[in-house]
């Protein structure tokens, strides 16, 4: 075999690697907004993933991120769709390793009742919409 050949045969190998291999595309990384700190830990938003619905309420990638990690408080990953005019939220989703692993059946709006890390992001992220 020449030398063309074997630059050949590499570059058909890359070009159908490049074609076929299955990447995982996020179109923006995570830009992380951290709301004030509780006792349990603290919550953070995704600047990047603010959108407003069709029906007009915003959706957003949140993280809830415990005080103390051990094998069953590690941190949780929510999709959330939060209805600023009536200040409630509704979880869409929610994930241990990546966003949207389990889809919520049951996606009734909720009051924050009180909890400053929900309504931190319910705050932060209706003022950085508007």
């Amino acid at each position: 075999m020449n030398l063309n050949t074997i630059k050949s045969t590499c570059l058909i190998c890359l070009t159908l690697l490049i074609i076929f291999y299955p990447q995982k595309m996020d179109a923006l990384s995570h830009e992380w907004i951290a709301v004030p700190k509780s006792q349990y830990g603290e919550q953070l938003w995704d600047k990047n993933s603010v959108k407003k619905n069709k029906d007009g309420f915003i959706r957003v990638l949140s993280k809830f991120v415990p005080k103390r990690t051990t094998d069953i408080t590690q941190e949780i990953l929510y999709t959330m769709d939060i209805n600023c005019l009536e200040q409630s939220f509704r979880d869409v989703a929610v994930g241990a390793i990546e966003f949207n692993e389990f889809k919520n059946k049951e996606k009734e709006w909720k009051e924050p009742n009180g909890d400053k890390l929900i309504l931190g992001v319910i705050n932060q992220v209706c003022t950085f919409s508007n």
